[in-house]
Parts: structure tokens; C-alpha cells; sequence
């Protein structure tokens, strides 16, 4: 059917995405629990970056394109942010992206991390740009040649608004931000919280007219198909899921990546 179809070209093409493989060192850097107070002064965890020097002109003081990690694994974001990879040589920039903490293996309590919100509260915007800045600090001292280069910061969505605030936040460190599809007024008081799927529906009625009620649909089809292990066999055989669905919890995973496909 309409739906089946639909939602397996989904699948493909995102899976896709990923075949293109960048080639990257990964190393970890100690930042503070918490930049704000004296509570767990001496507390650190290790935070993920990856860095390719290929490109960079050491004699010419080549830039530093540092991508400002978000909400995912800092790989997937290294794999599918080509824009920096396609000017790093003209540059002759090195390339650095550095992961959110909470996300990937940036666990400031292993996998205790989310167990309570003494533990939890500290994932906040805040606390992940001051682990930038604090992490670009030392990588300037610590590697080879990089002591005078300039800092331009990436960034998309989420990552986006952290270049924004990197930049503004911390001018000193940062000379220059690419902030793409940053939701700069999506704030409440500013910008109504369902504007923006609002918006995805209309392009989808535009692109065609029973295209938006399709999707509708599908969310039915997915709850009905998700309350029998014969449902979910079904789905993850014809969508040839990387993982196989066994609960309502995966339906609802599942659901929730569909959400931000079509946000896309």
C-alpha cells in the first residue's frame, strides 16, 4: 500500500546518508561536571571529539571549522556535515567537531546518567558551551600549530543556536559561526510551539494535496501495527529495520525519528 511504500523509501533513503565515510582521529577531553559552582568542583567526564588535519595549512595559519556538537552522536554529525568538508582544503582548515555532552559517549555518569535529575541536571546549553570553550582553550595550547589560528564555528538546529551562542557568548574564542537552520525566534512568548510543524504540513500539502493525510494516517497504522509481535515482525521485516521493534517503547522511538525525517 501508499503507506508502506512511502515509509520504506524513508528508510532507504536516510540509511544512505550515512555510507558517505569522512576519515577522522577520535580522542576525548576531562571537562567539568559543572562550570557554575563549587558543588562538584573536581568532577570531570570525558568528552568525545573527533579532528582531521588533512587540509590544514600550518605556514598560512589555516583556520580551525569547529563543528558545535547537538543532540546525537558527534559521528553522525562528522558524517553528514559535507559543507565543511567540501571547503576544509580551500581553507586549508582543520576540522574539529566536539560532542554534546549527554549524547553518544559523553556520559558524565556512564549509563546512570538519566537515572535521576541530580544526576540529569546537568545537561543544560550552558554547561555544553563552556565544555566548547573550555575544550578549544586547551586544544590551541596542546596541538601543534594551531596556537594563532582563527575558530569558525558550524553549527545546524540545535547546533545551529549553539554557534549563535558560542559567538556571542564567547567572542574571544570564537571569530566567526555558520549557524544553518538555527530557530533563532522559536522560543515561547516569541514564536508558537506547533508553528513549526504547521509549517512541514503545508509543504507537504503543496507537494501534494493528499500527501499530509497520508502521513495522518500512517500514525494509526503504526500504533495498530506496534500492539503484536506479528505487527512489529512485520514492520521491521518490510522496512528492514537495522534492529528488530519488540515493544511499544520502539514504536514509539520509531515514531519520534519519523517525526524529525519529516521536520527535515
Amino acid at each position: 500500500m501508499t503507506f508502506s511504500i512511502f515509509m520504506t523509501f524513508v528508510f532507504v533513503t536516510a540509511g544512505s546518508v550515512v555510507g558517505a565515510q569522512y576519515r577522522f582521529k577520535t580522542d576525548y577531553y576531562d571537562v567539568p561536571l559543572d562550570h557554575f559552582s563549587f558543588t562538584n568542583c573536581n568532577k570531570t567526564f570525558p568528552m568525545k571529539y573527533l579532528y582531521n588535519d588533512t587540509y590544514f595549512d600550518e605556514e598560512a595559519g589555516g583556520p580551525i571549522f569547529f563543528y558545535t556538537g547537538n543532540e546525537g552522536n558527534i559521528e553522525w554529525f562528522a558524517q553528514n556535515t559535507g559543507f565543511m568538508w567540501d571547503i576544509a582544503a580551500e581553507f586549508g582548515a582543520l576540522l574539529l567537531f566536539a560532542e554534546h555532552r549527554y549524547y553518544g559517549s559523553s556520559l558524565p555518569f556512564g549509563n546512570d546518567s538519566f537515572s535521576s535529575p541530580d544526576k540529569s541536571g546537568y545537561l543544560t546549553s550552558e554547561q555544553a558551551l563552556a565544555d566548547f570553550a573550555d575544550f578549544l582553550q586547551w586544544f590551541k595550547r596542546t596541538k601543534k600549530g594551531v596556537q594563532d589560528s582563527p575558530v569558525i564555528a558550524f553549527g545546524g538546529s540545535y547546533g545551529g543556536m549553539l554557534t549563535a551562542w558560542m559567538r556571542i557568548k564567547y567572542p574571544h574564542i570564537i571569530q566567526g559561526g555558520i549557524a544553518a537552520s538555527a530557530p533563532v525566534l522559536q522560543f515561547q512568548g516569541i514564536t508558537p510551539c506547533n508553528v513549526f510543524n504547521q509549517i512541514v504540513t503545508r509543504d507537504f500539502d503543496q507537494a501534494s494535496p493528499n500527501c499530509s493525510a497520508t502521513v495522518r494516517k500512517s500514525w494509526d497504522a503504526l500504533n495498530k501495527f506496534g500492539t503484536s509481535d506479528a505487527g512489529r515482525e512485520w514492520l521491521s521485516n518490510t522496512w528492514r529495520l537495522c534492529e528488530p521493534l519488540k515493544s511499544s517503547d520502539d514504536i514509539e522511538a520509531l515514531k519520534n525519528w519519523l517525526v524529525e525525517v519529516y521536520g527535515i
